[in-house]
């Protein structure tokens, strides 16, 4: 442990953490989005497929396929570090507010908010470095649709 921590200090590219796919990442989030209220429903995945086939020009099966991999990575992560970080490296600012809108659709998907789905979305939005007033924009925009 103390040599990996040495070796990442000096520089050494092989003891750097691998960075997350930000597909990968930006399905993670969207996918614990769906299970804040532990019930990934129909509407939140079919809003999550729907989402992830238009951002990243997926096929259907690719974008299941992609779900299916989130919710795996959801299961076995406790943290959003590893994907924020991956989106933070990989995103600029616009596209990271989009992710954030993507995330208030998600939310939104069964038709109510619920508290733990507003508190992830400010905290995820605080990991990626979106302003507050963004954010609010993101959602606004959600809302008028």
């Amino acid at each position: 442990m103390i040599d990996r921590l040495f070796k990442l200090l000096q520089g050494n590219a092989a003891a750097a953490p691998r960075l997350e796919d930000p597909r990968l990442s930006v399905a993670a989030l969207l996918v614990e989005a769906g299970l804040m209220h532990h019930d990934f429903s129909a509407e939140e995945r079919a809003t999550t497929a729907a989402l992830l086939t238009q951002r990243f020009e997926l096929s259907p099966a690719d974008a299941a396929d992609l779900i299916a991999r989130a919710e795996a990575r959801v299961s076995r992560s406790a943290q959003y570090f590893p994907f924020t970080h991956s989106i933070n490296e990989s995103m600029t600012i616009d596209e990271k507010i989009e992710v954030v809108e993507m995330l208030w659709r998600i939310a939104y998907a069964d038709g109510t908010l619920d508290p733990f789905e507003d508190q992830l979305i400010r905290q995820v939005g605080g990991l990626l470095h979106v302003p507050d007033r963004d954010r609010m924009f993101a959602r606004k925009r959600v809302l008028e649709e």
